[in-house]
């Protein structure tokens, strides 16, 4: 293919095409390919303190070689404490300097409420706001309503979309913190492509990433999401950067979820929970307390169980209603679990307990808008599942962990200890934990554990 020819660019994967398909040959995506024009040959910008000389390595400055493990100096401060308890530990401990950190969530979530408090959370830090989709005004009203006073003009404001022009007001401002607001909003001068698209994506990242690197700034990179959850733009933004924060929740609901899928300074996984008010986000600092503050007693169907999230316990309630069904085909419908697993479980019931749902309608929901997905949370779901099939309230004591397997038995899990923990501080009285997890078991004192091996002793001990 010439290289004057104009080629067509999956906006999905990236795939380049020669000629136009209604279907990218490498991701599968329908009607993603546009025409992109011939592209000039994109430089890589050297920032401007490397090019006076600043900094020992890189193209313009002496040249390169490798380092001892005990030669790399460590010396200053590598975090950046906020003092939020929730935030700090979802960026495994603080935020690190020289680390470029992609958070994503669905429109109106609190994306940029929670990049414009970063000015309360890290007094007398310099922290330049660039923003493409907002005027600076607009983010002053948002940062006035949020208490991010401005005494100290310690927050820059830039309302830029040239990602050359940002460069090198970072460059000349030399931030403590970086927050780009949004990623699709810049752009590359020198490449042809439109905003958003995944070269303009992947270039804009691409500098930034030199930018924080040189500068050893914390950078944060607010994403866009497509209408299937997933980060709009390359898949390679997700291996560019270091750390990927997803912000979760459901905007009808006060609480929000900050949940690490990578951190290349920290444990993955973690969660953070916010409570979203009118003026901005509150930490939660027992959510467990927090999920089950509404739970209704002596109503069949609803259950505890104790899910691990990263290093993080936490205790929620599961609700199930199964009624009858009036069609052919009974309806199976889960909110914050995974259905696939759903119809699993309840095959595993009516084989292994003797419960027959083929002529009933399920629906499960996890109270609080918590997505669960540990294989932990399985005995809490097929008990409030055969709770409410027998309408037959369970132990509103008991907080149940356990995995189930097919053959009807309860497998064991990893971390019991914490999870019984934070049991006995709620207030719970009975923990059934599988019989594989007894040995070296340490157990709180005032909590009673029942240890089971399959599903339908459970259901006699709960039921």
């Amino acid at each position: 293919m010439s290289n004057d020819a104009p080629r067509f660019v999956c906006q999905n994967c990236g795939h380049v095409a020669h000629k136009w398909m209604g279907k990218c040959p490498e991701c599968g995506a329908w009607n993603s390919l546009a025409e992109r024009q011939p592209e000039t040959e994109v430089k890589a910008r050297v920032p401007q303190k490397r090019r006076e000389g600043a900094f020992s390595s890189g193209e313009d400055g002496p040249a390169r070689r490798p380092q001892r493990l005990s030669e790399v100096e460590m010396s200053g401060e590598t975090r950046l404490k906020t003092g939020v308890a929730e935030l700090d530990r979802v960026m495994g401990g603080g935020i690190t300097r020289g680390a470029l950190s992609l958070i994503a969530g669905a429109p109106g979530i609190g994306k940029s409420t929670l990049m414009t408090e970063l000015g309360k959370y890290l007094p007398g830090r310099k922290l330049l706001y660039v923003t493409g989709e907002e005027s600076a005004r607009q983010v002053k009203l948002r940062a006035g309503r949020l208490g991010v006073g401005s005494e100290g003009d310690d927050l820059l404001l830039f309302a830029e979309t040239n990602v050359e022009a940002v460069a090198d007001a970072a460059d000349e401002a030399d931030p403590d913190v970086l927050i780009v607001d949004s990623i699709q909003t810049l752009f590359r001068p020198d490449l042809e492509s439109a905003p958003g698209s995944v070269s303009q994506v992947r270039e804009s990242a691409a500098t930034l990433r030199r930018l924080t690197k040189e500068l050893e700034c914390a950078t944060f990179l607010v994403g866009h999401v497509t209408k299937k959850g997933a980060i709009a733009g390359p898949r390679v933004l997700e291996h560019m950067v270091d750390t990927v924060l997803y912000f979760e929740g459901d905007r009808h609901h006060a609480y929000r979820i900050l949940r690490t899928v990578k951190n290349r300074f920290g444990a993955a996984h973690e969660i953070g929970v916010f409570e979203m008010r009118e003026g901005g986000l509150r930490p939660v600092e027992n959510p467990s307390e927090i999920f089950l503050a509404e739970r209704g007693y002596g109503v069949s169907g609803s259950t505890v169980v104790c899910s691990l999230e990263g290093t993080r316990p936490i205790l929620v309630e599961i609700q199930a209603l199964a009624s009858d069904s009036r069609y052919s085909t009974p309806e199976r419908t889960a909110t914050g679990f995974a259905q696939r697993r759903l119809q699993m479980l309840l095959a595993v019931l009516e084989k292994r307990a003797g419960l027959s749902f083929s002529d009933h309608d399920l629906f499960l929901n996890v109270a609080g808008g918590v997505t669960l997905d540990e294989p932990a949370v399985d005995l809490g779901v097929a008990v409030a599942c055969a709770s409410s099939f027998r309408d037959i309230p369970a132990n509103t004591g008991a907080v149940l962990i356990g995995e189930v397997g097919l053959g009807g038995e309860v497998r064991s899990v990893g971390r019991v200890e914490p999870r019984l923990r934070e049991a006995e501080k709620l207030g719970f009285e009975r923990a059934v934990v599988p019989e594989g997890n007894r040995d070296g078991l340490a157990v709180p004192d005032g909590l009673e554990v029942v240890f089971c091996k399959r599903l339908t002793g459970v259901l006699e001990a709960v039921l």
